[in-house]
């Protein structure tokens, strides 16, 4: 059982994982050897308290499990689960995930937060246990949103799958990696909601699904068909109400009425793909784009304070939380 986490690395998204842990319950060992590293995390975690307190502790969650160290090798010695969150650069996260290596127990899982490393190019960076490395990558805030994308590499070892459900999720089951399987039940017996990729990906899954929304928005401001708050306002009074309900493709199944998804694609299939081969084709992100886009954002939002808005975000998005966990039948 786990019991003992370590966080390595307490910047925005470290800081969110230590306080989501501490609210389950968990002792956190959290290490970084920047200056003030333990001030920020501290005030961090206050800061992020109250809305876990809404989202719910556990029984025996507390503040007062957190430790903070300033080494790496004295945090992961005695973990049982080693969350990373180091800087996304090469030589940084090599160093760090070669002393990830040495230090952890050796059927210590080391889950990296990191979107821009596969996980076949963190386990080259270990000489030691490269199967026990896998991707564990949340989304900011990551003490908020379920979501956690779970990605096993071509090295990680497999056994250990024996007994448990496939499940509609996809995670977990025969054949499944042992450290992905670990990870994966370890993030769903905390409350998150993990998915389990197939495939190794630049990006992992949902951020290629946010680029290739990102790549047709950014296409049209530089076309000059939509205004960038038309944009966001035609997904977020929108397509963005039922995304947050239910994905994409299940929206489109129920769009179907009593035939469901088959009944779409071939109704709509031909004049879907016309339309998907009218997209923007590969918008670059000239000094010109970049102006039009940062201008239209500062336009549409520049009058708002942004720590406002933030925990207005915050709030809805608790609200919004607490609807779904109430919902039986969504997924």
């Amino acid at each position: 059982m786990i019991r003992r986490v370590a966080v390595v690395g307490t910047g925005v998204i470290g800081t969110s994982w230590a306080a989501y842990f501490l609210a389950k319950g968990l002792d956190v060992v959290a290490a970084d050897p920047a200056p003030g590293a333990e001030d920020r995390l501290r005030a961090g975690v206050d800061a992020a308290w109250p809305a876990l307190t809404r989202l719910g502790l556990a029984p025996d969650a507390s503040l007062d499990r957190l430790t903070f160290v300033s080494e790496v090798r004295q945090a992961v010695a005695g973990a049982d689960f080693v969350q990373e969150n180091g800087p996304e650069r090469e030589d940084l996260k090599a160093a760090l995930i070669a002393e990830l290596d040495e230090a952890a127990p050796p059927r210590t899982v080391i889950a990296s937060s990191s979107s821009g490393f596969t996980p076949t190019r963190l386990q080259a960076m270990c000489a030691r246990r490269p199967e026990r490395v896998v991707v564990g990558h949340p989304f900011n805030p990551a003490h908020l949103i379920p979501l956690v994308e779970v990605v096993p590499a071509s090295r990680t070892g497999f056994g250990g799958g024996g007994g448990s459900r496939t499940g509609s999720g996809g995670g977990g089951g025969e054949g499944v990696p042992w450290a992905a399987e670990a990870a994966y039940r370890f993030y769903e017996g905390v409350g998150k909601r993990p998915i389990l990729l197939r495939r190794e990906l630049p990006g992992h899954l949902a951020n290629r699904l946010q680029a290739a929304l990102w790549r047709e928005a950014y296409s049209l401001v530089e076309r000059g068909a939509a205004s960038v708050a038309d944009i966001d306002a035609a997904i977020a009074y929108g397509p963005g109400l039922r995304w947050a309900l239910l994905g994409p493709l299940a929206n489109q199944h129920l769009s179907g009425g009593a035939g469901g998804l088959a009944h779409v694609l071939a109704h709509l299939g031909p004049p879907t793909e016309k339309l998907m081969d009218d997209l923007g084709g590969t918008p670059r992100l000239t000094p010109e784009l970049v102006s039009a886009l940062v201008g239209g954002v500062n336009e549409e939002l520049g009058h708002l304070d942004p720590v406002a808005l933030v925990a207005q975000r915050d709030e809805l998005l608790l609200d919004l939380l607490a609807r779904k966990a109430a919902a039986d039948s969504l997924p």
